[in-house]
């Protein structure tokens, strides 16, 4: 999981070069190394993992300097010079710095939490771009058709065996596919800006062709389940705050005993002269009250982390089980979209064409055809495009992106 994060070393692209053709590996690489949301998240877990030196070490030792008496003659005087150095005498230092440190792995944890999601950002941004990239192919075949339609009309109703009607409204439906075909330019240019930006990238720079994405058939559900309670992040941060609570719990119990002190130093007298001084002192934890709520405390937040871990495995099997269904729901309608539907819809277009063309049939059932190959042709572009969007929402309730299931 957080070698997702960064995507570090050799996998990091140049800042502003995308791989050609990009592919959804070459999207987890580049999103991984560049999201500024991923190197925010790491820097802040990095400043939580210096918490364990500051809260497990000693005070600050005092140094004191004392004039005790000093008499108005002017004639000597009483002073002494002392170091004075607290400490504990329990494990409360140990304890606050566990807690400490499992804090830090936590939001280093978490981190790889805003990877994931920053990547399955990029990846669904990758996939509509590909589809309108894809849509823009279907256009520009309508485009092309009712053009053919329209100088088929055209000859036919110079050769008097048509209305002009059918010119005119060939030549509208050209004109509609061709107004769409111009408008989807600009949801391309937008696209790619949101690409760009999904990446870490200026939105306005280009975007190389993009490589279909592989469709291979997950991997089965209980597999899915096992890998998603062992890769997920989300579970290891829970268990984090757990051990981060439990060592709470102790630094509070150890509170019930004594602060204690020690302070030496140089002291002299105008009577006795030079000499050393030496003190020992231990506070007294008398506020019980105080203390028993601050273990009540640390105690039920270790119950919350429990009850959120034991939440969080059953929400992750579930979004799982439901991505999965999700998925295979999208395959079975691309394919049969691919594989039955379009080849249908072209071979009854082809015939209502040739039919047109023989005279037997009218212009508004040969249009019928195109609007109808059309509209499945856009329905088999949105399915793939649903396809690749579910599989990055499976990978991101797994945890890991890329790789066969």
């Amino acid at each position: 999981m957080i070698a997702l994060l960064a995507a570090e070393g050799a996998h990091a692209q140049p800042r502003d070069m995308l791989p050609s053709p990009l592919d959804v590996v070459g999207v987890v690489r580049y999103a991984g190394a560049h999201r500024a949301e991923i190197a925010a998240a790491l820097a802040e877990a990095r400043a939580l993992g210096q918490r364990p030196a500051i809260v497990g070490s000693l005070p600050d030792p005092m140094v004191m300097v004392s004039a005790d008496h000093i008499p108005f003659s002017g004639m000597g005087f009483d002073g002494s010079l002392m170091v004075q150095q607290e400490f504990p005498l329990s494990g409360v230092l140990g304890a606050r710095r566990r807690a400490a440190q499992s804090a830090a792995d936590a939001r280093r944890l978490r981190a790889g939490e805003t990877a994931l999601d920053v990547t399955a950002e990029a990846l669904r941004a990758f996939h509509m771009l590909a589809g309108l990239r894809r849509m823009a192919a279907v256009l520009d075949a309508q485009v092309a058709l009712a053009g053919d339609l329209t100088r088929v009309a055209t000859a036919r109703y110079a050769a008097g065996a048509a209305p002009q009607s059918d010119v005119l409204r060939a030549d509208t439906e050209t004109r509609r596919q061709a107004t769409r075909r111009a408008a989807l330019r600009g949801q391309t240019v937008a696209a790619e800006a949101m690409l760009n930006a999904a990446l870490g990238r200026a939105g306005d720079l280009p975007v190389p062709e993009l490589a279909a994405a592989p469709d291979e058939p997950p991997a089965a559900a209980e597999a899915l389940v096992a890998e998603a309670l062992r890769s997920r992040p989300e579970l290891a941060s829970v268990e984090a705050s757990r051990r981060q609570y439990g060592s709470e719990v102790e630094a509070m119990r150890a509170m019930y005993a004594p602060m204690a002190f020690v302070r030496a130093g140089a002291s002299t007298t105008m009577s006795d002269g030079p000499g050393v001084m030496v003190m020992v002192g231990v506070s007294v934890p008398i506020w019980r009250a105080r203390l028993a709520a601050g273990v009540a405390e640390a105690r039920a937040m270790g119950t919350m982390a429990d009850a959120e871990l034991r939440g969080a495995r059953t929400m992750i099997e579930g979004e799982v089980r439901a991505a999965l269904g999700s998925l295979d729901a999208a395959r079975v309608r691309s394919a049969a979209l691919r594989d039955e539907v379009e080849p249908q819809a072209v071979q009854t277009l082809r015939a209502t064409i040739a039919a047109y063309a023989a005279g037997q049939t009218p212009l508004v059932a040969v249009i019928e055809a195109i609007v109808s190959l059309r509209m499945t042709q856009e329905e088999r572009v949105m399915a793939e495009v649903d396809v690749g969007v579910v599989r990055a929402r499976l990978e991101r309730t797994v945890g890991r992106f890329g790789g066969p299931r």
